[in-house]
């Protein structure tokens, strides 16, 4: 799977897309979510597939395991290279969206990486205390997302830059730790509460980064892409 930096595509329409991708001359790794997804249909992941595009499909399934599972088993034939679910569906749904991607995979392909999103990065400790009412600290709570995520059989979690280094030590180096909230140096935050530069991300052990709004959003996309690709190749 391609280690680039994943752009976040959060556009509504498929003609924005693919105006956006017009002005880059190589093969990327995108992230489709729920606002792209819901607007313009399946057909945009086989379409940027079929553009040479590896692609993470940002969904975060979230519901009942048998519901789960069903999806799962739908979204493995689109071609997607990663997919999510909410950890907080606890360990039985996991286990059945995995279940539901082998199952749904083509015969002689590999079935699609599968990740847990633990705390969302525009989440605060204090949200996790008084509105999660969770008895733990936000690293705690995502710790402990992570182990359930391996034990369910995930490649990985989505996390923040701030606990990578952790959950890389409890799950070995292998798991995935996909980081979004990534910014440059000075770059707006938006709602994002726990962020990192992409040098920062790799340092701390980030095995993937996600960056949208910083890219998309910039007046010129392919220098600020490059920038963010130099800084998270940097050793």
């Amino acid at each position: 799977m391609n280690q680039t930096p994943i752009i976040a595509l959060d556009f509504s329409t498929k003609e924005d897309v693919q105006q956006f991708l017009s002005n880059f001359n190589e093969k990327l790794f995108v992230k489709i979510g729920m606002e792209l997804y819901l607007q313009v249909g399946p057909s945009i992941v086989t379409e940027l597939k079929e553009q040479g595009h590896d692609v993470f499909l940002d969904l975060k399934l979230h519901d009942i395991p048998n519901t789960v599972k069903s999806a799962m088993r739908g979204l493995a034939q689109l071609g997607a290279d990663l997919v999510n679910v909410h950890a907080a569906g606890g360990l039985k749904m996991m286990e059945s969206a995995v279940e539901g991607l082998e199952a749904g995979t083509p015969a002689g392909l590999r079935r699609p990486q599968i990740i847990g999103v633990t705390q969302l990065t525009s989440t605060s400790e204090q949200q996790v205390r008084n509105e999660q009412k969770i008895n733990l600290s936000l690293k705690e709570s995502v710790l402990n997302y992570s182990e359930l995520a391996k034990q369910a059989r995930l490649d990985g979690v989505v996390c923040s830059v701030l606990e990578a280094s952790s959950i890389k030590q409890v799950c070995g180096e292998d798991f995935l730790c996909v980081t979004p909230g990534i910014r440059l140096e000075g770059g707006d935050t938006h709602d994002q509460t726990r962020i990192a530069t992409p040098d920062g991300a790799r340092n701390a052990g980030s095995s993937l980064i996600v960056v949208g709004r910083a890219i998309t959003q910039s007046a010129n996309p392919v220098e600020t892409y490059e920038i963010v690709k130099r800084l998270w190749e940097v050793k």
